[in-house]
């Protein structure tokens, strides 16, 4: 079977690195690169995080990983600590020796790999958009080069999880997220609508204990599932990022419906909402597949029996 070629755009906290995780235990990709951004964390720590995980699961030292934008667009940066730590990884892997690769910009990568490989690879977003939208910046003829592009973010009929109103990607480096909108890129959309959905609970952790990844998941997701529990009542965490992986592998996971997707940038309560013309009251083209339903048990069973290697 061809294996499908993708890049990786990152911000490795939790979620994140159970993405990374997922996408290189699955054998169905062929990964091209990885390209790092801040978002949960400084883009130095995304960095040794993202090099920490792949080096700690032995991967092949050809797959580059390549350092991307400080700081959003035009806003100061913005961690979430709360949830995945001071280290982004909830303390997990703070033994792992590490190697940082020299040299490379993740923009020029995105592009030249998206122009050594016109409309064959899929891209997985899974962090604040920045790293993309500067590549759209610089050469906006990517867009129709790409196959796909598969995005974590937003949220179109629910609350938000850094403010009422917006996810976190979204919020971030909201310019960056209009910019990619607007693209023409093929784009589907992997909201907290779906993430939401697919959680992995204290009945999962057990599962795990006995495999390869059972201890790195329980301590990396101790906090998540502090905060998780305290917000919602329920102790699990939403596995948003390794959704966005799921989808990649397999779109039957979710139901999708084209729609006309803008981001808020100007507003004193709603920046970075996802705004969805539903009952298209703009008249405007669908830009977006959005995500609108999860086939959560079997996107979780995937999950499970590929980390342990079943």
């Amino acid at each position: 079977m061809t294996k499908k070629k993708i890049l990786l755009d990152v911000d490795t906290g939790v979620d994140d690195a159970l993405a990374l995780i997922l996408a290189t235990q699955s054998r169905a990709f062929h990964i091209l690169g990885i390209t790092v951004t801040s978002g949960n964390v400084s883009l130095d720590q995304a960095f040794l995080n993202t090099n920490k995980v792949i080096q700690w699961l032995n991967l092949d030292k050809s797959i580059p990983i390549l350092r991307g934008s400080e700081k959003p667009l035009r806003r100061h940066p913005l961690y979430e600590h709360r949830v995945h730590g001071n280290d982004g990884l909830g303390g997990a892997l703070a033994d792992q020796p590490v190697q940082l690769p020299d040299g490379g910009d993740a923009v020029d990568f995105l592009i030249q790999t998206i122009e050594e490989h016109p409309r064959e690879l899929t891209l997985i977003m899974t962090a604040p958009l920045t790293n993309l939208a500067r590549a759209l910046m610089k050469k906006p003829g990517i867009a129709a080069l790409v196959k796909e592009t598969v995005i974590m973010g937003g949220v179109v009929q629910g609350y938000g999880n850094i403010t009422p109103v917006a996810e976190f990607n979204m919020y971030v480096d909201p310019e960056a997220a209009k910019i990619v909108f607007h693209s023409g890129l093929p784009i589907t959309l992997v909201g907290l609508d779906v993430t939401r959905k697919a959680r992995l609970n204290e009945k999962h952790l057990a599962d795990l204990d006995d495999s390869r990844f059972g201890s790195f998941v329980r301590q990396a997701t101790a906090q998540y599932f502090a905060v998780s529990e305290k917000r919602t009542g329920v102790r699990a965490c939403a596995l948003h990022d390794p959704l966005a992986v799921g989808v990649a592998l397999d779109p039957s996971l979710v139901e999708k419906r084209a729609y006309y997707v803008d981001v808020e940038t100007n507003s004193d309560l709603c920046d970075g909402q996802t705004v969805c013309d539903f009952q298209n009251r703009w008249g405007k083209a669908p830009n977006i597949q959005v995500c609108t339903d999860v086939q959560s048990e079997r996107f979780l069973n995937l999950f499970m029996k590929t980390l342990k290697g079943e």
